[in-house]
Order: structure tokens, then C-alpha cells, then sequence
């Protein structure tokens, strides 16, 4: 049997590119931040109901960001790091969705390092692990890594990746985190791609 698509189903109360959409343990879909041409950065957020085909209501995060981050955690909220926007480039404040409450809330520290277009992994022990990405101080892309505590609601270096931003990273059966290609350098043409890939236990 193949699979077809349709348009039956609503439409986003904003256009936007760049963003995260995340699937929620109550079955519905957060939609946050990215880019709208006739704006900057965005702190606008949605959820996508599933069961009605409709978004909605449009709420406001506590920082306009767009090439972030947003990963689903064991107690169902979600955490949403880094990314960029036009006041200050890369930035490295996070903060959490609950999606009982439906608001966003800065009880969470900042990242150690500023960054966007990095990978956000849960770990098996509930912990997130934040690796790479690029930052608009340097110009360039980054070998930093951070890891997520979610009982301390803060972020602790841990060892260095490859020097990548745009890359995947996969949680493997082993527990390991395999992490695959991206970009290398800064943003100057032409870009280097890369074929290398690496571990991370």
C-alpha cells in the first residue's frame, strides 16, 4: 500500500521556517520559534492537535529563537536550547514547555556555551546531551558538548565532538550516540562537508 498526502488538516496561525516540532506524551504536537520573512527571529509557539486537525492557541516564548534545539523529557515537558536571534546571534538561554500548564518558563540555567544548528539527545538516563553547532562570535563551528541534567535543571561540560553545526545525532540500541556529517569551519563558501562520524558514550 503507499501512503498519500492531503491538506486535511489545518494550517499553522504562522508562517514560519527554521523551527521545531516536537510530539508531546499527550499526543499533540509543540511547534516553537523559527523565522518569518516579515519578521526576525520568532517567540511564538503553537500545539497541533492531532485529534481535531487544528493549531493552536499561539503562545509566546520567553526568548524569540530560531535553529534551536527541542527535546521531549522523561517528566513530558520540553526543553528548548540555543538557537539564534537578531538582537544577539547564537545564544545559550534554555528554558521549558509544560504542556500541562501550556506556558514556557526560564526555570532552567543557560547553556555553557552559545550555540545554534547543535543536536539535542536524550539519554537513557534522562539526561540531554547538547553536542556541536555553530556560533556568531566565532564565526565558526564548534567541538564543545554539554550535557543536560534535568533534577538540576542545569548544563555541565562534558567531552568534545568533532568540530561540526547542521550534523545528526542518533541514539543507538548500545546507548551510545552516533553523530554523522554536518558542516565543518565557518560560514565562508565554500562549505566543507563532512563524511566523518563519531561515538559518544
Amino acid at each position: 500500500a503507499s501512503g498519500t498526502f492531503s491538506p486535511a488538516t489545518g494550517s499553522m496561525g504562522l508562517g514560519r521556517v527554521l523551527h521545531t516540532a516536537t510530539p508531546l506524551g499527550n499526543g499533540k504536537v509543540l511547534i516553537a520559534g523559527g523565522w518569518n520573512r516579515a519578521s526576525s527571529a520568532l517567540s511564538t509557539a503553537e500545539v497541533y492537535d492531532h485529534a481535531t486537525g487544528t493549531f493552536g492557541p499561539l503562545m509566546s516564548m520567553n526568548v524569540p529563537r530560531m535553529e534551536h534545539s527541542e527535546t521531549l523529557l522523561w517528566d513530558g515537558k520540553v526543553l528548548l536550547t540555543g538557537g539564534r536571534n537578531d538582537a544577539s546571534g547564537s545564544i545559550s538561554s534554555a528554558e521549558l514547555y509544560d504542556p500541562e500548564t501550556g506556558s514556557f518558563s526560564l526555570t532552567t540555567g543557560p547553556m555553557e556555551t552559545a550555540r545554534d544548528t547543535h543536536t539535542a539527545t536524550l539519554l537513557p538516563s534522562g539526561m540531554v546531551l547538547i553536542a556541536g553547532g555553530y556560533s556568531t562570535a566565532t564565526g565558526s563551528s564548534l567541538s564543545s558538548a554539554e550535557l543536560y541534567n534535568p533534577d538540576t535543571r542545569s548544563f555541565d561540560v562534558t567531552s568534545s565532538v568533532g568540530t561540526r553545526y547542521w550534523h545528526t545525532a542518533t541514539l543507538l540500541p548500545n546507548e551510545k550516540v552516533l553523530v554523522t556529517g554536518g558542516f565543518a569551519g565557518g560560514s565562508s563558501f565554500p562549505l566543507e562537508v563532512l563524511s566523518s562520524a563519531e561515538l559518544y558514550s
